[in-house]
């Protein structure tokens, strides 16, 4: 038990007044289990019935748990809002620094409402936060650059997280997502966009604070059985190793795997994009979140000579998971895996959520082959499968729309095909794109019901390859 807890503070911010005030809310963290429990009753008390997600009065959410800095595991940060991208719940978790950064600085929760009527940010610390002018970094090409920006800028002490917007959540795109520490993500269902419609570019959380605990003794045992558990078990092993891109060969190899938007379930090509294949070629190195000691973050490193100086070279770190190369790989029919990764630091630049953005991709090449759409549509561009280069161009598209089906494609592919056509082929489930498990009824039962449409939800997949993993013996 802790003797100097501030888990109960929820911190209150509007960006219309530049206000804020602070509440003790005993009666929220005692009541509801967990970040998600607390978050979800803020959003039911926040977040008018029937109101636009893209409204001032669309409440971001942000909330940690008990046990969050206090366990090794428990580091992700609960993002709760109503989604611009299916007008339902928006749930989105994150880990880096973010929880433990917001427990630091004194609170339990934090809720952000309101519009301001020019680009800011926020900077919060315990008792203060401080409404800065984000006019000059506004538009910029790319979110990683605003981070340093930012992480130049602010020197409060104690852990620090950066949970910021890319150009895709400035123009409101439906599935944008927010960045935290270069290499976390609050993806899918659009909380990008909600920061945008408030003209928030970022929110920069710093705290300093220390827990005293009362039973130290016991506290430690706990501490290190939990520690030990977390990387000695052969789970954790799996994440730490090749992470979740080890899960391509086997969901290959069950018909698990989606590939060309679909059209077939079994990849050819999954052993070069696999996540051995990745480790082997490109893994440069591993990063863990806080107070995690799994490292589950893989970064590939990944070298190209200048176009004019081939005798130099320009290194990008970029970041995969199994989630990506399914989307960016598999689906696109991609066996380039250094297209994958160029396709995944332009998605990451301009903050778009890579699953939504894949399925789009796959759908937009479908539907051309079908003759659907057409290079007027496209603006000049022919999409085919595993074609790299057109794929990151039409990013640029989709972000700043060049045309009318550029814009439709900003709400998601259900809204593209209900005006274009090829509805039986948009991967998507009560409009949220489809997720990268095509194990059979469970996981597509768990899409459908679930509060997010996502394989979070529930452990639908996890059913349906048991029962693959038996009819195979």
């Amino acid at each position: 038990m802790l003797l100097n807890d501030t888990l109960f503070r929820v911190l209150y911010v509007d960006v219309s007044k530049r206000s804020f005030h602070i509440k003790e809310r005993p009666d929220l963290f005692q009541k509801y289990i967990g970040g998600t429990g607390v978050a979800i009753q803020l959003l039911s008390e926040e977040c008018p019935e029937d109101y636009d997600p893209l409204g001032p009065d669309n409440p971001i959410i942000f909330a940690a748990g008990a046990l969050t800095s206090l366990f090794p595991l428990a580091s992700k940060t609960v993002a709760m809002f109503k989604s611009p991208h299916t007008g339902n719940l928006g749930e989105s978790h994150c880990g880096g620094r973010s929880a433990v950064s917001i427990r630091l600085a004194g609170y339990g929760a934090i809720v952000i409402k309101g519009k301001s009527d020019i680009p800011i940010y926020l900077s919060i610390s315990e008792g203060k936060v401080v409404f800065k002018n984000a006019t000059t970094i506004w538009g910029m090409g790319s979110q990683g650059t605003v981070g340093k920006i930012l992480r130049e800028n602010e020197t409060l002490p104690g852990m620090r997280t950066i949970m910021r917007i890319g150009r895709a959540g400035e123009n409101l795109i439906s599935y944008a997502c927010v960045t935290t520490e270069s290499y976390r993500h609050f993806g899918r269902l659009g909380l990008g966009a909600v920061f945008g419609s408030k003209l928030l570019k970022a929110v920069v959380v710093s705290g300093h604070r220390s827990f005293e605990v009362e039973d130290k003794k016991s506290y430690k045992s706990l501490y290190d059985e939990i520690y030990d558990l977390a990387v000695k078990s052969k789970t954790m092993k799996k994440y730490h190793e090749l992470g979740t891109p080890e899960n391509v060969i086997p969901l290959n190899r069950l018909n698990g795997l989606p590939t060309r938007n679909l059209q077939s379930a079994r990849f050819e090509y999954a052993e070069d994009i696999s996540g051995e294949a990745f480790a082997d070629n490109f893994l440069a190195k591993r990063l863990a979140c806080a107070h995690c000691p799994v490292g589950c973050i893989h970064l590939a490193e990944l070298k190209e000579p200048y176009e004019n100086d081939p005798y130099f070279y320009k290194k990008s770190t970029i970041c995969y998971d199994y989630e990506l190369i399914y989307a960016l790989g598999s689906l696109l029919g991609g066996s380039n895996s250094v297209g994958i990764l160029k396709l995944i630091d332009k998605i990451e630049a301009v903050g778009l959520d890579a699953m939504s953005t894949g399925v789009i991709l796959a759908w937009i090449t479908e539907a051309f082959s079908k003759q659907l759409i057409s290079e007027k549509e496209t603006s000049g561009l022919t999409p085919d499968w595993n074609n790299y280069d057109t794929y990151i161009l039409m990013i640029d598209n989709m972000v700043e729309p060049v045309n009318e089906f550029y814009k439709a494609l900003g709400k998601g592919v259900m809204n593209a095909a209900s005006l274009y056509g090829g509805m039986e082929y948009a991967l998507s489930f009560a409009g949220n794109e489809m997720p990268g498990y095509h194990t059979g009824p469970g996981s597509h039962l768990g899409y459908m019901i679930g509060a997010r449409h996502s394989h979070l939800d529930n452990a639908g997949y996890s059913i349906d390859q048991k029962v693959l993993l038996n009819e195979h013996i």
